[in-house]
């Protein structure tokens, strides 16, 4: 088997798969901007207009592991083209939306596309680049990944500006272009020869949807017994979803995966940092607000954030090539207490310079972090469940994202999620990602066995 793709074709599948996840992240992050002129233009209330991004938020998670399982099965190259083609023309359907219903029907079809880009995304990436080169891979798309969600909003507000609300859904397309019409130079594997768990995929997506579901439901102030039965109902169906994915050869929800410690711990270390990321990014505007701040000053004391990770993030992949994960991964949630710390103990009138060289130092802890957790959940999988270890990733993304979000709103709610209790919160789960990340440093961990070094990458790197 050849160790990635050779030159020049890498560098196109790289630009293709580049384009790919800047299209899923900057829609999932543009609506944020129109929703106000949404709501406005189609007669609707603020509070309804928000589930314009939740609903892409919820099909997204429910549909990654699925559609992971499905990439597997029927090639990941196609599952990644169909998903592109699936986005673009529930992109053009935006045009015609003239009612609430209409558009989230529209919204709902894009993440159905997302979710076959993002799913086997990882998995391609591992196919494109040599072994010896993973890490730096999911740097750069790590990079793109944060930048895209960066530039969401100033491309939103710059379109709007010009053009009206339905050319904010239509301004990622071009990606979407570009990537199919490079798409020929993806690497295409050959699918393996499990079916499908058709039953298991249904499971899957009920359970993550009923509990995220749920818990929305509960944060946003509907009864807390319809809201908790939502949630119980999928909790009790993911017990059963468990059980029965736990004697499957080819499982949805890869059990055989987070079965493997040095996975399960890199699994939970991340969950972990992106809740303690999103409750602190979500939180911060409310408490900037509140001591004065206005909406430009506000995106300029976040802005240092995403500009360091940025820097860092494809410096950490690099590294994470030559030196262990577990080491990478415990500087920089140490970096990252010690900010979160300082952000919590900010002066009580403080200066946008207060502010920013405080987010820069989080946005550089935090991007020394993810791309060696990434690497190692792809790097350590089987070939031929790449496509489920990439679709690991990505759903443990979304749902840090989804529970942080979450997270922010109940304390805010409870009337504490604009001062130091959330970056108190953020810091004592940026304490669980690093000890998950120095606990992969214990010998008995970080060795693979030889079962398991059969179906790793390659190289000596695999044991971090």
């Amino acid at each position: 088997m050849s160790d990635g793709l050779p030159l020049p074709r890498r560098f196109l599948a790289i630009a293709s798969l580049g384009c790919g996840s800047a299209l899923v992240i900057i829609d999932g992050g543009i609506a944020n901007v129109a929703l106000p002129t949404i709501a406005r233009d189609l007669n609707v209330a603020p509070s309804s207009v928000v589930s314009i991004v939740t609903v892409y938020q919820v099909m997204l998670v429910m549909l990654l592991l699925p559609f992971a399982g499905l990439g597997e099965r029927i090639g990941l190259k196609r599952t990644y083209q169909a998903g592109q083609m699936i986005f673009a023309a529930a992109t053009l359907l935006c045009f015609f939306a003239k009612s609430l219903p209409f558009l989230l029907i529209v919204r709902a079809v894009q993440a159905i596309g997302a979710a076959g880009v993002l799913s086997v995304s990882s998995a391609l990436i591992r196919q494109t680049y040599p072994a010896s080169q993973l890490g730096r891979g999911l740097g750069i798309n790590s990079v793109i990944v944060t930048s895209s969600a960066a530039a969401a909003p100033t491309i939103g507000g710059l379109v709007l500006a010009v053009a009206p609300w339905p050319w904010v859904f239509a301004s990622s397309l071009p990606f979407a272009v570009i990537s199919i019409a490079l798409g020929r130079a993806l690497p295409d594997p050959k699918p393996g020869l499990t079916q499908l768990d058709l039953i298991g995929a249904i499971m899957c997506a009920g359970m993550f949807g009923l509990i995220i579901g749920g818990a929305e439901s509960l944060v946003h102030g509907d009864s807390p017994v319809v809201s908790g039965a939502i949630i119980a109902t999928g909790a009790t169906l993911g017990w059963f979803f468990v059980r029965r994915e736990l004697g499957a050869p080819a499982p949805i929800l890869p059990v055989d995966l987070l079965a493997r410690p040095i996975i399960a711990l890199s699994a939970m270390g991340s969950l972990t940092a992106f809740t303690a990321s999103m409750t602190l990014l979500v939180s911060t505007p409310f408490r900037l607000a509140a001591l004065g701040f206005t909406p430009t000053q506000i995106g300029a004391c976040i802005a240092p954030w995403p500009l360091t990770n940025m820097i860092v993030a494809p410096l950490s992949g690099f590294l994470s090539d030559r030196v262990p994960a577990g080491i990478l991964g415990g500087i920089g949630m140490a970096v990252t207490l010690v900010a979160l710390s300082l952000l919590a103990t900010m002066p009580t009138d403080p200066s946008y310079f207060d502010v920013a060289w405080r987010m820069a130092l989080c946005g550089s802890g935090f991007g020394l972090y993810l791309p060696p957790n990434a690497r190692l959940v792809v790097g350590s999988a089987p070939r031929q469940r790449a496509a489920a270890a990439g679709g690991l990733v990505s759903t443990v993304r979304l749902t840090g994202q989804t529970i942080g979000a979450t997270l922010a709103a109940a304390l805010l709610a409870a009337g504490i999620g604009s001062g130091a209790v959330p970056p108190l919160v953020a810091a004592g789960l940026a304490l669980v990602a690093g000890l998950c990340s120095i606990a992969r440093l214990r010998p008995s961990i970080r060795r693979p066995t030889l079962t398991e070094l059969r179906d790793e990458v390659p190289t000596m790197r695999q044991t971090r």
